[in-house]
């Protein structure tokens, strides 16, 4: 039996950051690395070469990134390309204010996939106890998550895509 592969969720918009990402990995950095890694052979003795080792490492953190991004490009599946999907109800890719009763304050996160998430820029995983329970929910619902450090109480004050 084929074990499944997970499909790796994001938004259109992220789906063109990995690309980009990708394509400046391939095209600048692999030639930049490429030139270091030319000067310091040509420093000579390599055993000792500092600048030789770092940029062999660097060369080694670039290959594993590009792998990295091969993979989640090839099990990407942009969530938020479907146009006939109702724009009240939260799915990945729509952006949210909420009120949150605890502190009694809007937040606004916008729901992306895993590899997208990144709490700083309020970009919050459709995978997390957050993220999950707002999926497929309508504004002025309202929505209680338990997590690690107690219960969140949320109020859904708007639903964008």
């Amino acid at each position: 039996m084929k074990a499944e592969v997970k499909k790796n969720v994001m938004t259109y918009e992220g789906l063109r950051a990995l690309e980009d990402e990708l394509e400046d990995l391939k095209v600048n950095r692999r030639k930049e690395v490429a030139q270091k890694i030319k000067e310091a052979r040509e420093q000579g003795d390599l055993s000792e070469n500092a600048e030789y080792d770092a940029a062999k490492e660097e060369q080694r953190e670039i290959e594993a990134r590009i792998e990295e991004i091969d993979k989640l490009l090839k099990n990407a599946e942009v969530a938020d390309a479907d146009e006939n999907a109702k724009a009240d109800i939260i799915t990945v890719g729509s952006t949210v204010k909420l009120f949150d009763e605890e502190f009694g304050e809007e937040v606004i996160y916008k729901i992306v996939g895993s590899s997208e998430a990144n709490i700083l820029q309020n970009k919050i995983s459709n995978e997390s106890p957050v993220g999950k329970e707002l999926i497929g929910k309508k504004k002025n619902q309202k929505i209680t998550v338990e997590t690690q450090n107690g219960l969140l109480k949320f109020k859904i004050l708007q639903v964008t895509k």
